[in-house]
Order: structure tokens, then C-alpha cells, then sequence
């Protein structure tokens, strides 16, 4: 009879619970423990024997019998010291945690390596988009230069129903936390945090570098009107928030979040409510672009799942396992700073409907080096404001700003700045 790999699980919400649910129909595996916060909650999965469940999450990794142990609570404590007990206590690790492993990855992997063991977290970056593996196998032959990507459903939710209906941010935003795809307190989502983490550490692995996520330029959705909507669709575009990376022929990269007008030709402007999707572009594939459920119980589940079964199926076959899923890349990347950055923008502007406005930051642009596609007044308000649509050229970020402190010492409003794909 086969010999069962022994597992251990620490939480059991969300992902944890569709993780247990999913590992019952292998014959291979035992769920031996799993670790909870709250032993008294009540929880309706079917199969669950309540003598595994433990308050103590030290009690599984310091169990000499489980070869195998799941993070799946998040955050950067306790979850950093419990992989690192585990490691070194001879397990192997598979986390969804991508606030850990874009704060603390480095330390993380190099105790792993150490250890000799193997840490595996396709979960952390799209859900239940497989992305990390084919990157470090399949794709390992490219030399892959650039990364834009929606992998945040909550974000691509609110944007979404924000175009669709026409409704406020607000509006929105209180119905996915109503619905439940948005946190009670959703700063982590909108205000890109969440996408930040998951761009940090999928260029790390795409480009072989070390990213701190300090030098991630970060900027959430927040700011996003419905006007806007209505402009970038008249414009050919779609709002969207993009996490992108990019390295040039220097191997200069520059690694970002942000909302950006998306051309309606651009396959991930049809990427709508919680779906997520990763585009690659390098050397020789070309394009390519995969998408699917970026959350829930289910999708996550599923990519925790092959990440336990592909250490479990190397388990007593060989001293050094999946060689190709380990990290090893230990140079720091060459970051670009936002400001260094060049961009197209889209600028929504209000000002006073006078004669010579537009002649006049036409002025301002030029003086700045800026080079508009388009300028259009939209319409005069009752109080004999006009709304002015910019869309420039591409222009050096800090140029741009220069432009726009310019353009509200004139008494205008700048009400928008979002960056328009290129």
C-alpha cells in the first residue's frame, strides 16, 4: 500500500477550506493537522474530523510526521516564523502569501535553500492562474522583457461595474464590500497595495532580479470618476488597474501600479469583474496572455493543490527536488525611478471657459516638452467652466508634472492624470 504524504494546513478560511475540500479525492495525501484562530467556529465541511484542528500552529510545524506544510493566513507575522520553523525543522512550504514574499523573499528563500528545502507559492501571484511554474519551466527559454497584468479582482470589479453602470466609485465600492469581493477596510485593493505585492514578486522571478517593493511605484483606483469612463470609452479606451514590469536593453527595469486607459484592441481591456489575467511579452514567444479566476475558494485552491502534489511526487526520489522551482537569482535589480519614466497621458482638466485656454496649455505643454495626439472641450458648465480632455504624446513623467503644476497656478483644476498604454 502506497504511503500516505502527511499534510499540514494553517488556516482554513477561504482558500484554506477549499485546499481541504480538494486534497480528499488524492489516496496519497493525509491532512494530518490544520491550525485555526478560532477553535469554537463553526465550519460546514463535509469530512472534517474536529480532532485535527488546533489553535497552536507551532504544533504542526514542529510535528516530525508532516512533510508538507501550507500557509495560507497572510500577513508578515506569524507566518514568516512559522515557514522558517517549518524549513528548518526539514518541511517543505507552500504559501499564498504575497505580502511575505515581496517584504521578506529573500531571506525567506535563501533559509530555504539553506534547508535544502523548496518553497512554492503559485497561489500568491494570480490565484488560480498558472503563471509561476510555466515561467520557471515552459517559458525558461525566453528572454521575457515585459509584464502588464490585472491581479486584482476586487479593483477590476469595481472599475468594471464603474463602466457598465455608470455609477460612482462609492456606489460601487459599497456594493463589492455588500457582495463581499472588497474588505471592510479595502485599502489594501484599492489603493493597489495588493497588486503592488504580486508585480514585486512575479518580476522578480521574470527577470531574475531582486525587486524591493519600496521602489514599486503604487497608485490606486480611488481617484477614478465616472467621467473618466465615459471619456476613455469615447476615447477607444478602457480604466483598468495595471500592474506592469518592465527591463530594458540595459536591464534597467521598472516595476509599477497604477489605473491606465487600455485600448478597447488590447485583449486585457475585455478582462471584466473578478477575473484576472498576465501578459508576457519577450523573446521568442511574443505575446502571450493568460487568464482565469484570480481568487476565491476554489481557484486558489487549485494552484496550492499542484504545488503540494508536485513537491509530494518528488518526495524520496532524489536529495535535491524541483531544481528548476527554486530561486536562484541573488543580484538586486536596477530600478527606474517614476519620475525617469516616459508615458502617454490621458489629463482631464476644468477651466474657466475663457478665450485662449486651450491656446494656453497647449503653451504649457510645449514649454514642457509635451506633444499633444488630441485636446477636445467637452462642455461648458453653468458656472462657464469648461471640461478639457488632453492625450499626449509620449512625454517624460517628470516633464508632465512640471506641465501640470503650471496648469493649476492658470486657476484650472486637474482632475485626472491617468497614463495611457503605449
Amino acid at each position: 500500500m502506497e504511503k500516505k504524504i502527511k499534510i499540514g494546513l494553517i488556516g482554513l478560511g477561504t482558500v484554506g477550506s477549499g485546499v481541504f475540500k480538494t486534497l480528499k479525492s488524492f489516496d496519497n495525501i493525509e491532512v494530518k493537522s490544520i491550525a485555526v484562530k478560532n477553535l469554537n467556529k463553526k465550519r460546514n465541511i463535509e469530512g472534517l474530523d474536529n480532532s485535527i484542528i488546533t489553535d497552536d500552529p507551532y504544533k504542526i510545524v514542529n510535528d516530525p510526521e508532516i512533510e508538507i506544510v501550507a500557509e495560507l493566513v497572510g500577513g508578515l507575522e506569524p507566518a514568516f516564523d512559522l515557514i522558517v520553523t517549518a524549513i528548518k525543522n526539514g518541511k517543505h512550504v507552500v504559501t499564498a502569501n504575497k505580502e511575505l514574499l515581496a517584504k521578506r523573499g529573500e531571506e525567506l528563500f535563501k533559509i530555504a535553500e539553506e534547508n535544502n528545502k523548496v518553497v512554492l507559492y503559485e497561489a500568491a501571484i494570480a490565484g488560480g492562474i498558472p503563471i509561476i511554474m510555466p515561467i520557471k519551466t515552459i517559458l525558461a527559454g525566453n528572454k521575457i522583457s515585459h509584464i502588464e497584468a490585472i491581479v486584482n479582482g476586487t479593483t477590476n470589479y469595481i472599475l468594471t461595474k464603474m463602466d457598465v453602470q455608470g455609477a460612482s466609485y462609492s456606489d460601487v465600492l459599497k456594493e463589492a464590500q455588500e457582495l463581499g469581493y472588497a474588505e471592510a477596510d479595502p485599502t489594501g485593493d484599492v489603493e493597489g497595495y495588493d497588486a503592488a505585492y504580486k508585480i514585486a514578486t512575479l518580476a522578480s522571478i521574470t527577470f531574475q532580479k531582486r525587486i524591493n517593493i519600496e521602489n514599486v511605484y503604487r497608485e490606486g483606483i480611488t481617484k477614478i470618476r465616472t467621467e473618466d469612463m465615459i471619456a476613455a470609452n469615447d476615447l477607444g479606451y478602457k480604466i483598468k488597474l495595471i500592474a506592469s514590469a518592465n527591463m530594458d536593453e540595459n536591464d534597467n527595469i521598472d516595476v509599477r501600479v497604477h489605473p491606465m486607459l487600455v485600448s478597447k484592441k488590447s485583449t486585457l481591456a475585455h478582462i471584466d469583474y473578478v477575473t484576472n489575467a498576465v501578459m508576457l511579452k519577450g523573446h521568442p514567444i511574443g505575446s502571450i496572455t493568460l487568464s482565469g479566476p484570480g481568487a476565491g475558494e476554489f481557484p486558489t485552491a487549485s494552484s496550492v493543490v499542484g504545488d503540494i502534489l508536485a513537491i509530494a511526487a518528488e518526495l524520496g526520489k532524489s536529495e535535491y527536488i524541483l531544481p528548476m522551482m527554486r530561486c536562484k537569482h541573488n543580484s538586486s535589480a536596477k530600478m527606474i525611478d517614476i519620475s525617469e519614466t516616459v508615458n502617454k497621458y490621458y489629463l482631464s482638466i476644468n477651466a474657466k471657459n475663457n478665450k485662449g485656454v486651450i491656446g494656453k496649455i497647449g503653451t504649457i505643454c510645449a514649454n514642457n516638452n509635451i506633444s499633444l495626439a488630441s485636446i477636445v472641450q467637452r462642455c461648458v458648465s453653468e458656472n462657464n467652466t469648461a471640461d478639457i480632455t488632453v492625450i499626449t504624446e509620449l512625454v517624460k513623467e517628470k516633464d508632465m508634472q512640471n506641465a501640470i503644476n503650471q496648469i493649476v497656478q492658470d486657476d484650472n483644476i486637474v482632475n485626472s492624470l491617468i497614463r495611457v498604454q503605449v
